[in-house]
């Protein structure tokens, strides 16, 4: 069976059922919601086939398909994209569930999930870098019509400065892409966008640092990294719950995937050498994304503003070089999914009650729902890193590998986590602590698609938290396989003009 086809495309099977116009909303929701558990489903059987402990890519699925151009359909997994596949297909039934809250537009609300689905998977499995670059474009239109549409006040502007910010970081992309092709042919006799044979290309030392930087500002943007990020706080805050919960647990990660894969992988000696230049950035982002963070009065804008300090930790551990950080950092980025998508859904739930985000208006309500404050605090604490939740065993690897490589970034890191314990503690006891006000005592508390939404999301945390191994076992033999072939490009003699 091609596992990894039918994981990529299978969402899309549900969208000529969602074209039938007589189809009630109703019955919109619950195709989509049955395509993305069957996806699920499906990225289990490609999980279960997945052999632990084994370096390099497996389920590989290579065919002809523009062979004069160097273009062939080729989709592989390795210890790196298996958990981004396993993250995306979790999620996606989630995000379907929130959309029991929209009444305008119903299907095609579940029919852009289903692309962005699609688009996202396809990201993480393909290893033809034309075919990364489809898919990974294909992400944009869904996603700002998703804001456009079904988001607050600023959607429009907020959805239009998402797609410039994103197409503008693409282009430079494409651009490194059509060079590497370029240079493939020269160096081949014919051009090749496959990234297996492209690691294996030689380059000089010069091109091999532009083209690195081409690919930087494409996924630094989606990351986003400090100063990229100014669109993340406008798109997560006029977003609605499904498209934060999609842009933080997934989008931004094929930024952060980007970085490892295809900076790492294709370009090690220039990692090496714009690492502390890449590692600066990161920690201005914790810093700043933190210190902001404190500073909201807006719920909603202060879990997108904790977003760019965690998505700093990640890179800062990224291009630490060392075997902890970046198993550390792989990790982080399904961790920062599950915590901050909840921390998502949380705010989206209580706003559905209130109709308000204001953290002053929303005292005491932990009285009137507290199951519902459970589940904020649950996320809260997980996101801070409390040990027995996810975030702590991705943060400990990355700052214990991070002070490895350098005790000041590793100190910076760390000062990260303790500002999240600052501004999610502080935000949770201003808004559900305290006296309950007289508008918020005939709220009701979550209801059973409510528990369907968080208690999947919860049951993963505790099992990363607690039992971390089967984790670590399959990503640690592909980021091991990385930080050695960085550590061999930086220790090359380079005085001859290439890069190893």
């Amino acid at each position: 069976m091609r596992w990894l086809t039918l994981t990529v495309f299978l969402p899309l099977l549900g969208i000529p059922f969602l074209l039938i116009p007589e189809l009630p909303d109703r019955a919109a929701r619950l195709i989509a919601l049955g395509v993305t558990i069957a996806t699920f489903l499906v990225s289990v059987g490609m999980f279960v086939k997945f052999q632990k402990g084994v370096p390099g890519f497996q389920l590989v699925e290579d065919v002809p398909w523009f062979e004069g151009v160097g273009l062939r359909y080729t989709l592989g997994v390795d210890g790196v994209s298996l958990f981004m596949v396993m993250l995306t297909t979790l999620v996606m039934p989630v995000a379907i569930l929130t959309s029991w809250s929209v009444t305008e537009k119903v299907k095609m609300y579940v029919m852009m999930a289903l692309f962005i689905e699609a688009a996202i998977l396809g990201t993480f499995l393909s290893l033809n870098l034309l075919m990364f670059f489809l898919f990974f474009e294909l992400l944009l239109l869904p996603m700002a019509l998703t804001i456009g549409i079904w988001g607050s006040k600023r959607r429009v502007y907020a959805a239009i400065k998402f797609f410039l910010f994103t197409l503008v970081g693409s282009a430079f992309l494409l651009v490194g892409i059509l060079v590497l092709f370029a240079q493939s042919a020269d160096v081949l006799g014919q051009g090749t966008f496959d990234f297996r044979r492209l690691q294996e290309l030689p380059m000089t030392v010069e091109v091999g640092r532009w083209l690195f930087m081409a690919f930087f500002i494409g996924f630094a943007v989606k990351v986003p990294l400090f100063p990229l990020h100014t669109w993340l706080p406008d798109a997560h805050t006029e977003a609605p719950t499904k498209g934060s919960v999609v842009l933080a647990a997934l989008l931004l990660k094929t930024g952060t995937y980007g970085l490892v894969r295809f900076n790492l992988g294709l370009f090690p000696e220039a990692s090496d050498h714009f690492a502390v230049f890449v590692s600066i950035l990161a920690a201005i982002g914790i810093v700043y994304g933190g210190i902001v963070a404190i500073m909201q009065t807006d719920l909603k804008r202060l879990v997108a503003y904790s977003s760019i300090s965690h998505l700093g930790l990640i890179v800062i551990g990224t291009f630490a070089f060392t075997e902890q950080a970046l198993t550390g950092s792989v990790l982080q980025m399904v961790n920062h999914g599950l915590s901050t998508g909840l921390l998502f859904i949380g705010v989206g739930m209580l706003y559905e009650r209130t109709h308000t985000r204001e953290i002053s208006e929303l005292g005491g309500i932990a009285k009137v729902t507290p199951w519902l404050a459970g589940v904020y605090l649950v996320a809260a604490l997980s996101s801070l890193g409390l040990p027995g939740l996810n975030n702590f065993i991705g943060e400990f690897l990355v700052i214990v590998g991070t002070f490895i490589s350098s005790h000041v970034f590793g100190v910076l890191a760390a000062v990260g986590v303790v500002l999240s314990a600052i501004y999610l503690l502080w935000s949770y006891q201003r808004a559900f602590q305290g006296d309950v006000p007289e508008r918020w005592k005939g709220i009701k508390d979550i209801n059973r698609r409510e528990v369907l939404l968080v208690v999947p999301m919860i049951a993963v945390m505790f099992l990363i938290g607690l039992f971390p191994k089967p984790f670590l076992d399959r990503i640690e033999p592909t980021t091991n396989g990385i930080v050695r072939e960085v550590e061999a490009a930086g220790s090359a003699d380079l005085q001859t003009g290439e890069a190893p």
